[in-house]
Parts: structure tokens; C-alpha cells; sequence
């Protein structure tokens, strides 16, 4: 089986992600979107809110499965029996980084990293850009699924 993970901190997920997981679960046979527990960050939503949304986002994939990880991610993906991870690049500046932890992972332990370009509609787009543009009242509708965006308001336009 061949079987991919698609790491990240999710919070929330955007369309931007959402295309990338999608787009991956049609090269795939299963594609494992992997929560990042930071406990040395403290998102907006919890890591059980992010998976579930995540969830929620991606149901309509029937190969597509959400779990969270904390450590290293290629001991993540040994533990899933993924030998890939999919990354999605907005721009040169993702590839620098990216391209460093591809190959540290590949070094590590044989875990190979596919780059996708993100669609030009999201080239731009990042959860905490989202977040701001929310914040400040702005309508971030476009850039996240309705109740992701719904969720959003709520908690950041509570005073």
C-alpha cells in the first residue's frame, strides 16, 4: 500500500492545506494528515479541535485519515508505515526550509519528501494570516471551509 503523510500544526486548516490533502489522496492509497502536538506553542484551537475539523474537512476522501503526532516525523511516519511525506510550497522561501528537512528525513531514515506547488488561488495563504484577517474583522470565507471560518469568529470575537 502506498501510504503518505501530510504533517502540520493545522490551526485551523485552510483551503490551502485542504488542496494539498486532496490532491495527495488522489496519488495514494492513504494519506495520514499528522497534527503536530507543539506543547512548546499554544495554538488557538486544541490539537483534539484541529483533528476534529480535519476531520470534518476531509471526510469526503475516503482514504484520507487524521491523527496526531508529537517527536520527530519520520518516527511518525516508521510508526505509520508511510514512506513519504507531502509538502506543499507557496513560494521559494517554503522550498529553503522544506528542502533542509527533506534531507534531514531522507537521511534519518529513508522517508522521501514530494513537493506540491499550491494552487496560485492559495499561494498566499497561511493559518495565521487567516487568523488576523478574522481578528480584525475581516472575511476570511474564502480561504477556509464555512464552519472552520464560523468557529474562527467565534473564538476570536468574543469580547
Amino acid at each position: 500500500m502506498r501510504r503518505a503523510v501530510c504533517p502540520g500544526s493545522f490551526d485551523p486548516v485552510t483551503n490551502g492545506h485542504l488542496d494539498i490533502v486532496g490532491r495527495a489522496s488522489r496519488l495514494f492509497d492513504e494519506v495520514i494528515v499528522g497534527v503536530l502536538i507543539n506543547h512548546s506553542k499554544t495554538g488557538l484551537f486544541s490539537v483534539d479541535e484541529r483533528i476534529g475539523m480535519l476531520r470534518e474537512a476531509t471526510a469526503k476522501y475516503g482514504n484520507v485519515r487524521v491523527e496526531s503526532f508529537h517527536g520527530l516525523l519520520v518516527d511518525f511516519c516508521r510508526t505509520q508505515d508511510a514512506a513519504v511525506v507531502i509538502k506543499g510550497l507557496r513560494a521559494v522561501s517554503d522550498f529553503d526550509y522544506e528542502l533542509q528537512m527533506a534531507q534531514m528525513n531522507i537521511g534519518l531514515s529513508g522517508v522521501e519528501t514530494l513537493f506540491m506547488p499550491t494552487n496560485p488561488l492559495y499561494s498566499f495563504l497561511s493559518s495565521s494570516l487567516v487568523k488576523d484577517v478574522v481578528k480584525w474583522g475581516g472575511d476570511a470565507s474564502a480561504y477556509v471551509p464555512d464552519f472552520v471560518g464560523e468557529r474562527l469568529v467565534t473564538r476570536l470575537r468574543q469580547n
